[in-house]
């Protein structure tokens, strides 16, 4: 199966080219001349990617006819063999020797201006699976329904822009308030085989948005913007400058200086003018509903900060002088200019601004309306601060869905107190609710009648819609109550109604109702712990269990998301001895056939490799009844072995690598189940693990992860596509209905949708709520600031300005490159000046942070503690290790990446259950999941990898269930340096941390040299 890529080539156009080229790991690795071996040897030929992308679909081969074929040079990672096979293929990834090298790649090569067409046409899966698209193209295609959106929504402006020394009409974005953090995000996520070429990510990103934003405005504006004869040749440049913006040539060829001058001169200034409110502080509008009796609304004036929006200032308090930090020397002034420019998007402030001090205004209903419908999008977009009423750009008209449990034969309930099958029969009935209250047809009538758009009903504020009372009318006369299957009803609060009238509220009762609710979990009849389980489960944990088998009867998959270290692998072990013990005790019983057990086939679990020996052993201590297969490495079984092995197991445990190479031997066996754990491998849909898992057949699916979304959306339709198949919709539909409204407009009808959909089928319980679990200790997390020697402090020095001249010098990869090679010297200067010079010179004294952590380290021996050591670099671990164990005269454990699986499970055996105080020393990358070190009362982050997600991970190796004491988490911090000033972003922007450094540290690279020098420089406080 072919990986297909994308990138963008800049071109001197501005429009650049989209490149396509796609990677095969099964073609072998070339030898030859220097040039062939410079020949990336996975690369596929641009001719047989191109017959394989036109032959999956009419709409690719239409979109791909302007393509021509080329060679592209990209800068890939690799060793000293050649290039890495991308993550995409599903291949191991390199640790050691890894750098990034020049490859001359065969690809396929589309004009800016066809790119649109392109990335929409790839953007569905093939289905005839002969491709898939890598993360870098599906990267680029999110971006072009990003470049859609903006152009939908009057994003934009037109411009004249110089192309190969002709003047250009070109629509160009505004990336003001909101978009201009989503171009933010973009930039953070970008992968860096988009801009491989060595355009560096601002100008990549800045040319493959302008050229989709200008395909989009060219596909959206009408044929021609002003009705009216053509302008010829020799017309005016402004009229054949307005004619050619939706011409399918742009060029203004022969374009007169002068007038290209004036024209150019006051198209630069229009589009300046609509960056202006994007400043660190901006002028905010609340609209405020009437008081009780009254039909006057107001609208209140204030400054607020764009950074931190909670630092808000009235009006009124501006003139009365107040003031928060940030302000400019005059905020009374900024609150003036910015009326006076917000006054061309709401026509109505005007009236205020003959106020000497206008601090609010008052608006009728009328007015009120045409502010929430048409000023405050366009003053959002623009970038001013705007508060809305809850209820505001909700769909105010929607269904309320009832259904009751219909009684038996006999007067028993369908539902019984312990499950209920998809195929019952319940009585349903839809009800038209405006916000909160139910409303008559006749009353509908009435509401649409009056034509009013904002209305009080039964006291609540609501906004009704045109169309949604269309709709709502037109749903009056269909079938409006009646039977439906459990099934069907299941379905229909997935679906979530229609476009227009969506489903906002379920009221079931019985089983149905606890698992529509989300509550199933907490009310179902307990299925107590397996008597051949060995082990107690806590309670939590058999409402878990009762979960898991009531979904499992009814052949439906689940998440259980679990917070890390309570208890997910017991539950699930657990869940495998109930069924067997099912068996038992209904072989001879009057339970209903959907209440029977299935036949108990074997379950799949699939795991990432440093989880298999966790799985072996948790399942030999608390479900030795089990009899367990591991399908994994050189000696595993193949053909009629591995057949006859699975025959005799209740638990085949695989990894995920295994999975895809060994796929059509798995896909052979009939599997009760299918558990993936640590999920959070297949977010990604379109890798070959994530592909392979899926086609794994099997009854029940169940996914085990502690972050069902890591950063986005997708990533969780991508797990529940994996455990129920196809009932969230395709992920195009997905994306339209969720993804976008949530993550990109905050839509929070869209959020509550969605959680109504997934709700059923994930079950998620965090340790640190007390009424999950009140016995597990406390974690106690604190910074432990060190001062640099003066020698780390020259070294320091040094290292700023030497590499601030090559990052100063340098562009695009390179930069990025020499970027990121500051920022590992500096943190490696911060561990020790030998983590930075490898010479192999003596530790003692030469360090503020090694200083500390003896200190400590001496501490928690004396006490009779154990402590976990994290590093991310694994030769500062090795120089490390030999040391502390002679200062300490103790043993100090030290696991890294190239340690084999026996040696890594000999260290975790020995740490848990050597009585004797001692250190574990991990590499970040090695130990930072999938281990019980509860052993350690004490965590210790040496150095910072800037990812609160893979910092807790690390944590929760100790943190977990079977820690019976608390918890000291210390963060070492080196006064004065880039550590602090990383922490203090962090911490200002901490509901943002995942985004903004989701991906560790390479959002750093996208700051401009000026932000580079103030994030490396010394402080001189920094040295003792």
């Amino acid at each position: 199966m072919l990986v297909v890529h994308g990138g963008w080539v800049p071109g001197a156009d501005r429009q650049g080219q989209l490149a396509l080229w796609a990677e095969d790991p099964a073609l072998p690795l070339t030898t030859g001349s220097r040039a062939q071996q410079r020949a990336h040897p996975f690369a596929v030929p641009a001719e047989s990617l191109l017959t394989a992308l036109t032959e999956s679909s009419d709409d690719v081969g239409d979109a791909l006819a302007p393509a021509t074929t080329g060679t592209q040079t990209l800068q890939l990672p690799g060793t000293a063999r050649g290039p890495l096979p991308s993550p995409d293929t599903g291949a191991e990834p390199a640790t050691r020797g890894v750098r990034l090298g020049a490859w001359n790649v065969p690809v396929l090569l589309l004009p800016g201006d066809s790119a649109l067409t392109a990335l929409s046409a790839l953007s569905d899966p093939d289905p005839a699976g002969s491709w898939l698209a890598g993360s870098s193209l599906r990267y680029l295609c999110v971006l072009a329904g990003h470049a859609c959106d903006l152009a939908r929504r009057g994003r934009l402006l037109p411009q004249l822009v110089t192309e190969a020394g002709v003047a250009t009409a070109r629509w160009r974005p505004v990336l003001t308030g909101a978009d201009a953090a989503t171009h933010r995000d973009f930039a953070t996520a970008m992968p860096a085989v988009v801009r491989a070429t060595g355009g560096g990510v601002g100008p990549t990103l800045r040319d493959a948005v302008e050229a989709l934003v200008d395909g989009a405005a060219r596909t959206v504006m009408p044929e021609r913007i002003l009705i009216g004869h053509r302008a010829g040749a020799k017309a005016p440049l402004p009229d054949r400058w307005i004619a050619a913006l939706t011409a399918d040539d742009p060029a203004l060829p022969g374009a007169r200086p002068g007038e290209e001058r004036d024209l150019r001169a006051a198209l630069d200034e229009w589009l300046r003018a609509a960056h202006e409110a994007n400043g660190p502080i901006r002028v905010s509008f609340r609209l405020l509903e009437p008081a009780p009796e009254t039909d006057m609304w107001g609208l209140e004036f204030a400054l607020q900060s764009a950074e931190d929006p909670s630092l808000y200032l009235p009006a009124a308090e501006v003139w009365a002088g107040a003031r928060f930090p940030g302000l400019p020397p005059r905020p009374d002034e900024t609150l003036l200019a910015g009326l006076g420019r917000a006054v061309r998007l709401f026509r109505l402030l005007h009236v205020a601004l003959h106020d000497q001090e206008p601090a609010a205004m008052e608006l009728d209903t009328s007015e009120a309306h045409e502010f929430l419908q048409q000023a405050a999008p366009l003053l959002q977009a623009a970038g001013f601060g705007v508060q809305l009423p809850a209820w505001a750009g909700r769909k105010a008209v929607g269904l309320k869905l009832t259904t009751r449990s219909k009684s038996r034969s006999g007067g028993s309930k369908a539902m019984a107190d312990s499950g209920f099958g998809l195929d019952e029969l319940v009585d349903f009935r839809l009800d038209l609710v405006i916000g909160e209250a139910a409303v008559t047809a006749e009353e509908l009538a009435e509401l649409a009648r009056l034509k009013v758009p904002l209305v009080r009903v039964r006291g609540q504020w609501v906004e009704l819609d045109d169309r949604q009372l269309r709709a709502a009318l037109k749903a009056v006369g269909k079938r409006r109550e009646g039977e439906l299957t459990a099934g069907e009803v299941l379905q229909q609060v997935v679906d979530g109604g229609e476009e227009d009238l969506p489903l906002v509220e379920v009221d079931a009762d019985g089983m149905l109702g606890d698992l529509l609710s989300g509550q199933a979990a907490e009310r179902l009849t307990p299925v107590p712990t397996p008597p051949t389980f060995q082990g107690i489960l806590r309670p939590y944990q058999e409402r878990g269990l009762s979960w898991l088998h009531f979904l499992s009867r009814l052949g439906l998959g689940g998440i259980l998301a679990d917070d890390m270290g309570l208890g997910k692998t017991a539950q699930t072990l657990s869940l495998l001895l109930a069924e067997r013990a099912d068996t038992d005790s209904t072989s001879e019983s009057s339970v209903p056939d959907f209440l029977q057990p299935p036949e108990i086939a074997p379950t799949l679990l699939i795991c990432p490799m440093s989880l298999v020996s966790n799985w072996h052993k948790e399942a030999a201590k608390f479900a030795p009844s089990l009899r367990v297969y591991v399908h994994h490495g050189g000696t595993r079984q193949r053909g009629d072995d591995f057949d006859a092995a699975v025959r005799s197991a209740d638990l085949v445990v695989t990894t995920y690598g295994t999975a895809v190479r060994d796929l059509e031997a798995l896909r052979g066996v009939h599997w009760g189940r299918v558990v993936c754990d640590e999920a959070q491998a297949i977010k990604n849909s379109g890798t070959r693990q994530a592909q392979a898992v899926r086609a794994v057949p099997a009854r029940s699916r169940l996914a085990l992860t502690g972050t069902p979304v890591e950063n986005h959306l997708a990533e969780l339709w991508s797990i529940m596509d994996f455990c129920n198949p196809g009932l969230l919709g395709p992920a195009k539909r997905f994306r339209r209905r969720f993804q976008e409204p949530i993550e990109v407009r905050q839509d929070e009808d869209a959020a509550a949708a969605l959680k109504r959909a997934t709700g059923p089928f994930v079950l998620r319980r965090l340790k640190t709520d007390k009424t999950i679990i009140s016995d597990l200790p406390e974690k106690n997390e604190m910074k432990v600031w060190c001062t640099l020697t003066p020698e780390q402090a020259t070294l320091y020095q040094a290292v700023v300005e030497d590499m601030m001249e090559a990052i100063s010098g340098s562009e695009g990869i390179q930069r990025r490159g020499n970027v990121l090679a500051a920022m590992t010297k500096l943190k490696q200067v911060c561990n020790h000046p030998a983590h930075l010079l490898k010479d192999g010179s003596r530790l003692p004294a030469r360090s503020g942070k090694l200083a500390r952590l003896e200190e400590l380290a001496e501490e928690i021996i004396e006490d009779g503690d154990k402590a976990l050591v994290f590093t991310q670099y694994s030769e500062w671990g090795s120089l490390l290790q030999p040391y502390l164990a002679a200062h300490l005269d103790r043993p100090v454990l030290w696991l890294h990446g190239g340690l084999s699986k026996a040696k890594r499970d000999d260290l975790v055996e020995r740490f848990q259950n050597d009585d004797e105080p001692m250190l574990f020393l991990l590499s970040l990358k090695a130990a930072g999941t999938g281990l019980n070190l509860t052993a350690a009362n004490h965590v210790v982050h040496f150095d910072r990898w800037w990812n609160p997600a893979v910092e807790n991970q690390a944590t929760d190796r100790a943190f977990r269930i079977g820690q019976s004491r608390n918890v000291q988490v210390r963060k070492f911090i080196c006064t004065g340096t880039l550590e602090e000033k990383i922490d203090a972003m962090i911490e200002r922007k901490k509901a943002l941390a995942s985004s903004v450094v989701g991906t560790g540290e390479d959002w750093i690279t996208d700051l401009n040299t000026d932000q580079l020098r103030e994030l490396f420089a010394l402080d001189p406080a920094a040295v003792r």
